[in-house]
């Protein structure tokens, strides 16, 4: 596998990890979730799958995640979209397929937004979480959390997934320059949407959302009934790549 690894500086300086495979295109890029990382499963599995089929792919931690510079705690919803333009930008020429999972989804459909369907071929989001920030997050927010909110600017909250996640006020705020729903997203490419229904996180009724809001015809919703918000298990990774290998080249 030749896999070319490096970094990329931000304008003021922070470094941005990257993992880019050659091959023919459209080029496939990962866009990671909240507090994930490019060395995560379903992203090496992408990898491993292109890298059988002579695809092009490209992976990347945003500032504050896996191995980039930066402290996590200081990005936003707006941040995270420059840092995955930027790197896309200089390791991506040409058309693309981005694929999105949880976080990554409202990034690769803003992405979607921002360049239209001539050069964002397709999108397959992943549990995809457009607008968490306003209509998911705080939805499950208590009015003690509420309180520390507004007190400390910062509220960690316990998660199933390692150490309790910092969710600042500034994420919450800033993330309402990057609102999607209730749409229309004006982006008429084509759309594959992967759910569980059993996701915690994301309810499935959320993908029926990002359905709606999309104008384009061919947009595609596949709900997974005892899928959770991961999709990680062999079954949802088959299922991953069948849908990738479905969609035109």
């Amino acid at each position: 596998m030749n896999e070319i690894r490096g970094t990329l500086p931000r304008p003021d300086g922070v470094d941005l990890a990257w993992a880019a495979l050659p091959g023919t295109g459209p080029a496939i890029v990962f866009l990671g979730g909240f507090r994930s990382e490019m060395e995560g499963s379903k992203a090496l599995y992408l990898r491993d799958a292109c890298a059988a089929r002579g695809r092009a792919f490209l992976r990347l931690d945003y500032s504050g995640h896996g191995i980039s510079g930066g402290s996590f705690e200081e990005g936003t919803i707006g941040a995270w979209l420059e840092d995955a333009a930027l790197v896309i930008e200089a390791q991506a020429l040409g058309p693309l397929l981005l694929v999105g999972s949880s976080m990554g989804g409202w990034i690769a459909l803003l992405l979607a937004r921002r360049w239209g369907a001539e050069r964002v071929r397709a999108v397959i989001g992943i549990a995809a979480a457009p607008d968490f920030t306003e209509v998911l997050m705080p939805a499950e927010f208590t009015e003690t959390d509420r309180a520390t909110l507004a007190r400390d600017g910062v509220l960690r909250r316990p998660s199933d997934y390692g150490d309790p996640i910092p969710i600042t006020l500034r994420l919450l705020t800033e993330g309402r320059n990057h609102l999607l729903l209730p749409g229309p997203i004006p982006y008429a490419g084509r759309v594959r949407l992967l759910q569980g229904m059993a996701d915690p996180d994301v309810p499935w009724r959320h993908a029926l959302r990002i359905m709606e809001a999309l104008p384009g015809p061919d947009a595609e919703l596949t709900l997974i009934k005892d899928g959770d918000h991961r999709l990680s298990r062999p079954q949802d990774l088959a299922l991953l790549v069948r849908t990738l290998d479905a969609l035109p080249a």
